[in-house]
Order: structure tokens, then C-alpha cells, then sequence
């Protein structure tokens, strides 16, 4: 469901008081002698989005636990690293062939029973027969996302870059996720919306990732003692990583592609091993996919897969181009970026429209996917009657008219020897209809006026199809109105061009992705594997540069746009031009809470229950220190633990052995589903005391309060954090000025503290 993105749904560790001050006060450190007093009147900001604790910790704990860790554990720790690649590999390559050969049979059976009627010139019951097939395969797509799993509604590719930033929103890569993005983008697909299955691909392989990511279950009796070891945010990521490239590989036959779209778009965070076990990922997808597709060659799984790897072969046109042909691609590259341009700010309004229809309930949901079907239905089958009769050419290599479920020159309710261009386009599964805008050596096969009757419908459908309680990709919608465009453009350059109208058909669709997706390398590589001709690469390079730049002119790509409605609290790669005229100090707020380095269990406990704080400060004071001291950053989640373990002490002193013998690191990763309700603690223990100093992480990351908001904002993405700790500059004061987290970086919070500085030069 989308809302507003407002700053209420986002998470932050600052709290409000609520003392006649504003929640932007200056921090205030509050002591533990009056913690009681102070917390009594404070509330916490708490919010169902959280952060992903990227960072492991260095405590007594982990460091315990790595030093005695053996040279086999370390081994099973790299070598499942690659196993769990494989598996992800493997299962997303059949995922993506069962997809494929799923969506080729039930379209392909609702069109032969389509055109066994209209063969019998009983178009009314074709028409009942082909919107009814729609209807039903809309309904069930809709049913799953309402009742099962609304999260799998849209691409998901907005959901999995939020993820990879550091945003845990929640049931984005549930099972139930995984099982209604499968099932339901099979159902839209088939349906005949035009959507497509490849950017729920990749929300695919990243939920296939997650589950093997988790480090197993205990409620369902998996705890292998291996899978302890991936019990942690960060090796889950990168994971979800190698499924998001894969998710790419499978639907695009891509796996370079894959690689670079994971890098370029997807992931905030990149290192060299993790370039490496996602490259073995996609290339395990692509031995998949090679291995099906050959097995399917010969028709016994449908119309999936012909021509290997290449979905689009293009090879055949002779790629030789001369300065009208420039021009002609610098035109498309314009028109690519002001079209992509408007088609993310209609999708916006759209979205934002939605969203308020969708908060009614289940059934309205389902009632708005099958109005939107029944719209594509009839424009679908109604618009092929505005095109007229075209005789067959004499000279082509397929049929015509053709008999089958797809392919160029369908018949429709035309004569023999004549075919209607409209219906190869709209009656076709949207593959099938890219692939025959792109066919060369067919330069007269579409008259102009049914390419712009096709390409207003399906930009139109594209805008108003994007959603719904469907999963639905973006990728393919963007391309079938692009090479639609590109081939008109084609058609009319056709006196002045020596290049084939099919590889205008291509520039086309790459200009109109470049101006919504705003990629440029990664969507370069995927077009260039999808058609299998490096030919056109300085043509493709060209024309994604030039409607990437007159894009981003007007707004941002719609991935991010999307994530920016869903209100998902995402760090941007380059900070707000009006942070470099902030220090870190400007924008953080409190009270801030800190504990001591041997504190009473009654005030962490009503620290707990009294704020939504996932980090606290740990400060020595006389006698464990001379002075107040920073001594580093204890979790929530740890908090938890070591309550729940009761290792307490009626005096207050250090009890760090006591407490490594009871509690190792692995309790740590089993405490994260702790609440504060778990814990029992009697009356008594109240004023016992715990030592903090086994669990608190005493490295944690701090920037000097003198420091840019902009560069404090590029160190906070980079590095992963969900906490950075602000120190003074001067000596006599506290330790700690206060504690930043994803949502002092947030516009809407820096722009409430200061709402004149957007406009300050």
C-alpha cells in the first residue's frame, strides 16, 4: 500500500518531549540518578519501518567468539557463502523457465480459443471469451495480493533498493511474498495487462535469497549449526544481492546484465567478493536457462525460449549508419527523455491516486484490477478493427496469414492473403509483440498510423496498469512503447536512413527506458545480450545518455520516485544541495538517553519500555574511569538478551568472565525477536545491577559535531550505518553530543528544523 511518505513512518532512536519544549530541542544528556524522573515524561517516536544493523559489532562477545573460532569453521563460513550462490542461482533460473513456460501456455491457449471463434466470424463470443480468460486470470492475480500478500503488489524492485540501503520494510521478502509474486505476475501476465514479469523477477530472487538468508528456523526445526553463521543483517544483504542480479539474469537472459543492474541500481553497498559471487550467480542462471531452453527447442514446453539466450535477435540488419542516422538517434534520445519524464510523473499521480483507493479494503482492490482489465480488454480486442486489411508480402520468411498463437501477420477478421498489423501487436502475449516490432527486413509491415494508435494505447494502458493489486514490472511497458516510437520514427527517417526500421524499434526502447529508469551502463549491456548485436553499441550508448540527461531535467527515475511515495526512509547517493550549509550538530535532537558502563536494571528496563531507542550510548563514570568517558554503543536487541539471562550482581562492579561463560555471540542473533513483554524480571532484581561492557560495541562509528551534514550523510551510506555517534570538539562536556540515524538525514526532518534553508544559496 502507498501513502504519503510521511516522516511519522519513519524510524529514529531521537525522542520527543513533551514538556512545553519542541521536539527539536538541543540535545540534553540525562543521567541515570534522574532517569526515572526524565523518562517518565518522555515518548518515543516509534515507527513499523526499521533499519537493518549492517555493522557487526566489535564487543568482548564477537571477539571471543572469532578467536575461537577453528580454521574448518571459518571454511564452512566462505563455502557456504557459495553454496547458498548456487542454490539462488538454481532456484531462480526455474523459477524464471516455469514463469515463462507458464505465461506462453495460458496466453497461448486463451488466444487459439480466441481465434478458433473469430474463424468462425462469432466475434462476440470471441470477444466474451478473451475478456472473460482476462477477467478471471486478473481476478486470481488480484485475489493472491489482497488476501495472501499485499506487499507483492508492483515491481518490488523499488521494495528490494530500499532493502539494500538499509530499510527493513516489513514482509517485503516473506515466503508468502515469494509465493504471490510467482503466482500472481503468471496470472497479470497472461492476462494480457501490459506489465511484465521482469521486474517481479527480481523481487523474486531477492524473497529466494532471503529465506536461505535468514540462518534458519527454529520454529520449524531447521537449525543446521552451520547456518548460525548467517545469522546477521550484513551477510543476509549481500545474499539478497546475488538474487536481486539473478532476478535480472532469468528474465532477461542477461548475466552481465544482471550483474551491472545489482551494482548500478539496486545495492547502495559493493565490494570485490561480492562482484564475484554474483557474477557465479547469474552465470549458474544462465546455464539454467540454456540447458531448458534447449530441452524445450523442440515445442514440448510451449513457445519458450527460441533463439537460446537472445530474447530479440536483431543480427540480421547491417548496422551502417551515417550522420542522418545521428540525428535521428539524438531526436530519439529527446524524445526518449521527455516522454520518460511525463510517464514517471503520470505514474506518480496515478500512484497517488491508487493508494487512497486501495486503503478501502480487499474487495476494492480486486474490483479496480478487474475494471483495469476489462479497459485493456476491450481496447485490445476493439482497436484492431481500426486498422485496414494489409496484403500479404510476397518475400517473408513466417506464414502469413499467420496460424499460430503468435508471430507477425495475424489474420484477424481480414480476408485470406490480407493480416491486420494492430492485431500482431495487441492480440500477442507482449514478448511476442516487441519481438515483431523489432523484426527486420519488414520496414512496411506497420502503417504509421497503427504504430501511433499502438503506442498511445499501450503508454496510456503502461500508466494506469502500474498499481494495481497486481505484480507488475515496468520494464516491459517501457519497452513495447519505446520500440513502438523508435519504429515510427524509423518510418519516417526511412528516405534519409540506412538503418533498419528494426533497430530504430530498438534505440526507441532504449531511449524511453534511459528517461524512466535513468540507468545507463546496466541497461546498455541487458539491451545488448537480449538482441545479440554489439553493433549497435555506440548507437545504444549515445541514445541512453542523451534521454538520461534531458530525464533527469524534470525529475527523478520512477523507482525512485516510488520508493519516495511508499514513504520507505531511503538514503539518496548524493545529499541536498542545503546540507553542506549544516553541521551534524544542527539536526540532532533529544533528550539522549545513556546508560552506564555497570547500570541498574530498572532503569534500562524502563528505558526499554519507555522509548523506542534501538541504541544507547554506554559512558563510564568515576570510579571504572577519571572522567566521563565514550565507552561505545549497546543495542536494543543485546539489551534483551542479557536481561533475559538474569546475570545480575547486588553490587555494583565489572563481571565481564560471569557474563562471557553464560552468553555467547549466537544468542545475540537468536535475541533479535525479543520484546521487552518476554522479559520477567522480579522487584528485586530492579535494583541489581548489569555490566554492559561485554555487548557494548566499543568502535562505534562517530563524525565531530563541527562536521558537514552532507558528508556526514555520504560516510552514514556508504559505511551501512544505522547509528552514528556525535562528539564534541571541546573538552568539559559530556562525552556524547547525540546519536544520528537514518532519520536526521531524512528532508522531511532537516526541512522542519529549518524550513527557509531549501532557498539559501
Amino acid at each position: 500500500m502507498y501513502n504519503n511518505g510521511s516522516i511519522a513512518d519513519v524510524e529514529t532512536d531521537d525522542i520527543e518531549s513533551e514538556v512545553g519544549e519542541s521536539i527539536y530541542s538541543r540535545p540534553l544528556l540525562i543521567k541515570r540518578s534522574n532517569i526515572t524522573s526524565q523518562i517518565a515524561i518522555v515518548g518515543a517516536n516509534v515507527c513499523s519501518v526499521e533499519s537493518l544493523d549492517y555493522e557487526i559489532p566489535e564487543n568482548d562477545l564477537v571477539n571471543e567468539d572469532l578467536r575461537l573460532r577453528r580454521k574448518i569453521q571459518v571454511f564452512q563460513y566462505v563455502l557456504l557463502k557459495w553454496v547458498f550462490a548456487l542454490i539462488i542461482g538454481l532456484s531462480t533460473g526455474l523459477v524464471g523457465i516455469f514463469s515463462n513456460i507458464a505465461v506462453e501456455n495460458i496466453a497461448g491457449f486463451k488466444l487459439l480459443l480466441t481465434r478458433e471463434f473469430m474463424q468462425k466470424h462469432e466475434y462476440y463470443k470471441a470477444f466474451i471469451v478473451y475478456a472473460g480468460c482476462n477477467l478471471g486470470l486478473a481476478a486470481s492475480a488480484a485475489a493472491l495480493c489482497a488476501f495472501i500478500a499485499p506487499s507483492a503488489a508492483g515491481s518490488g524492485i523499488p521494495e528490494v533498493k530500499a532493502y539494500l540501503n538499509g530499510v527493513d520494510a516489513y514482509s517485503i521478502l516473506a515466503p508468502s511474498t515469494l509465493f504471490v509474486k510467482i503466482f500472481g505476475s503468471i496470472c497479470g501476465v497472461a492476462a494480457g495487462f501490459v506489465v511484465g514479469k521482469e521486474g517481479p523477477m527480481v523481487h523474486t530472487g531477492s524473497c529466494i535469497a532471503s529465506l536461505l538468508g535468514q540462518g534458519g528456523s527454529r520454529k520449524y526445526g531447521l537449525t543446521w549449526r552451520w547456518l548460525r553463521y548467517f545469522k546477521n543483517d550484513r551477510d543476509r544483504r549481500d545474499l539478497i544481492t546475488c538474487g536481486a542480479a539473478a532476478g535480472v539474469a532469468a528474465a532477461f537472459r542477461a548475466p552481465v546484465g544482471g550483474v551491472l543492474f545489482a551494482l548500478e541500481e539496486a545495492a547502495s553497498w559493493w565490494r570485490s567478493a561480492l562482484l564475484w559471487r554474483t557474477f557465479f550467480t547469474t552465470a549458474v542462471v544462465a546455464i539454467v536457462l540454456r540447458g531448458f531452453i534447449e530441452f524445450c527447442s523442440s515445442g514440448n514446453c510451449g513457445l519458450f525460449g527460441e533463439g537460446g539466450l537472445i530474447m530479440y535477435d536483431i543480427s540480421a540488419a547491417k548496422v551502417v549508419y551515417s550522420a542522418p542516422d545521428i540525428l535521428a538517434v539524438i531526436l530519439l534520445g529527446v524524445i526518449g527523455g521527455l516522454l520518460g519524464s511525463l510517464y514517471n510523473y503520470l505514474v506518480d499521480k496515478v500512484l497517488r491516486t491508487y493508494s487512497i483507493i486501495n486503503e478501502r479494503g480487499a474487495a476494492v482492490k480486486i474490483v479496480l484490477v478487474i475494471t483495469i482489465s476489462l479497459l485493456t480488454s476491450i481496447c485490445s480486442y476493439g482497436l484492431p478493427w481500426l486498422a485496414k486489411c494489409i496484403p500479404c508480402p510476397d518475400q517473408v520468411s513466417t506464414s502469413c496469414p499467420n496460424t499460430d498463437v503468435s508471430g507477425n501477420y495475424k489474420s484477424f477478421q481480414c480476408p485470406p492473403g490480407h493480416y491486420n498489423d494492430l492485431a500482431s501487436l495487441f492480440l500477442n502475449t507482449n514478448d511476442d509483440a516487441i519481438r515483431n516490432l523489432l523484426s527486420t527486413n519488414t520496414a512496411k509491415e506497420f502503417h504509421i498510423s497503427s504504430l501511433l494508435i499502438f503506442f498511445g494505447a499501450v503508454y496510456f494502458l503502461g500508466i494506469i496498469t502500474y498499481g494495481i493489486a497486481i505484480p507488475s514490472g515496468l520494464f516491459i511497458p517501457v519497452i513495447l512503447a519505446g520500440s513502438c516510437y523508435g519504429r515510427l520514427i524509423g518510418r519516417l527517417f526511412e528516405p534519409v536512413s540506412k538503418l533498419d526500421v528494426g533497430l530504430f524499434s530498438l534505440l526507441g526502447a532504449a531511449s524511453f527506458l534511459g528517461g524512466t529508469m535513468r540507468m545507463t551502463v546496466s541497461l546498455c549491456v541487458i539491451l545488448l545480450e537480449l538482441t545479440n548485436d554489439l553493433l549497435v553499441l555506440p548507437l545504444v550508448m549515445l541514445v541512453l545518455l542523451i534521454s538520461k540527461t534531458m530525464g533527469d531535467m524534470f525529475n527523478k527515475g520512477v523507482y525512485d520516485q516510488i520508493v519516495k511515495l511508499k514513504g520507505l526512509p531511503y538514503m539518496e547517493a548524493h545529499p541536498e544541495h542545503y546540507m553542506k550549509n549544516l553541521v551534524a550538530r544542527d539536526v540532532v535532537t533529544g533528550p539522549l538517553i545513556t546508560f552506564c558502563g555497570v547500570e541498574k536494571v530498572g532503569n534500562i528496563v524502563l528505558a526499554l519500555r519507555c522509548t523506542g531507542h534501538n541504541g544507547f550510548p554506554v559512558v563510564d563514570e568515576p570510579p571504572f574511569s577519571d572522567a566521563p568517558e565514550l565507552c561505545g554503543l549497546v543495542l536494543r536487541s543485546h539489551l534483551l538478551v542479557l536481561l533475559k539471562g538474569k546475570i545480575f550482581s547486588r553490587d555494583r562492579v565489572l563481571a565481564r568472565n560471569k557474563i562471557l561463560h553464560k552468553i555467547v555471540e549466537l544468542d545475540f542473533a537468536k535475541g533479535k525477536g525479543l520484546k521487552v513483554e518476554d522479559l520477567d524480571i522480579k522487584e528485586e532484581e530492579m535494583d541489581m545491577y548489569v555490566d554492559l561492557h561485554p555487548i557494548a560495541n566499543t568502535s562505534p562509528y562517530a563524525v565531530v559535531e563541527t562536521m558537514s551534514l552532507a558528508k556526514a550523510a555520504i560516510l552514514f551510506r556508504e559505511l551501512g550505518l544505522r547509528h552514528m555517534f556525535v562528539i564534541p570538539k571541546s573538552q568539559g562536556r559530556p562525552p556524547v553530543v547525540g546519536i544520528l540515524t537514518r532519520h536526521d538525514f531524512m528532508p522531511e526532518h532537516i526541512l522542519g528544523l529549518y524550513p527557509h534553508i531549501r532557498y539559501r544559496k
